[in-house]
């Protein structure tokens, strides 16, 4: 997937031919592995793509991050396109369907990080109550979600403070920190998975 994203990248950087080829001859051209046919197949349906998503996502970085999901997709799969539809609608529909995997990742992971933090406020409200090894667990928890916390830039983090311990609304948030509204709500759900992905790295290490 890296690759492939790097890929898609190098492809946006090519330099535009003078003659705009056909659907079908973007795809021939993909299959060939020309990165120049990719281009014009992104710059194409880009922002058809991105309204597409937008108006379901209704954040601009996640939109944007399912929209390079889905050319990465594109990119991947060309050889699976048999025309029964418009090149148009089937790209739609692998950008209808990670729209959906990426929402329902989000709800699984809301409910995940809501089990977390209910279980770490039990845990540290029966602190005293705690046996030895529920208090080495806690501990082992509490050094990962630290070390989660120094491994991304300092406004995220911040953020993060700002959001779940001093309760402040984004608007707010992405002031103090000099970000967009989007790009907070991005960083608040990265930053809530890397802590998921701590505690359960805490949990299992016991």
């Amino acid at each position: 997937m890296a690759q492939d994203r790097k890929n898609i990248c190098k492809s946006v950087a090519s330099p535009r031919a003078s003659v705009h080829p056909s659907d079908r001859e973007l795809i021939d051209g993909i299959r060939r592995g020309s990165e120049l046919h990719f281009t014009y197949l992104y710059d194409r349906y880009f922002q058809r793509i991105f309204g597409f998503v937008y108006l379901r996502m209704r954040n601009r970085a996640d939109a944007e991050e399912v929209v390079q999901e889905t050319f990465t997709a594109v990119y991947r799969s060309i050889d699976a396109y048999r025309g029964q539809s418009s090149l148009a609608a089937w790209i739609y529909g692998i950008a209808k369907n990670t729209v959906n995997n990426h929402i329902r990742r989000s709800r699984a992971q809301s409910q995940r990080v809501e089990k977390a933090e209910a279980e770490l406020t039990r845990g540290l409200q029966n602190l005293d109550a705690c046996t030895p090894e529920e208090h080495l667990s806690l501990r082992r928890c509490e050094d990962a979600v630290r070390e989660s916390l120094e491994s991304v830039g300092e406004w995220h983090a911040e953020a993060f403070v700002l959001r779940h311990f001093e309760d402040l609304p984004i608007d707010e948030i992405a002031r103090r920190v000099c970000r967009s509204n989007d790009a907070v709500r991005s960083s608040l759900y990265r930053m809530k998975k890397l802590l998921v992905e701590a505690v359960d790295a805490g949990a299992a290490a016991t």
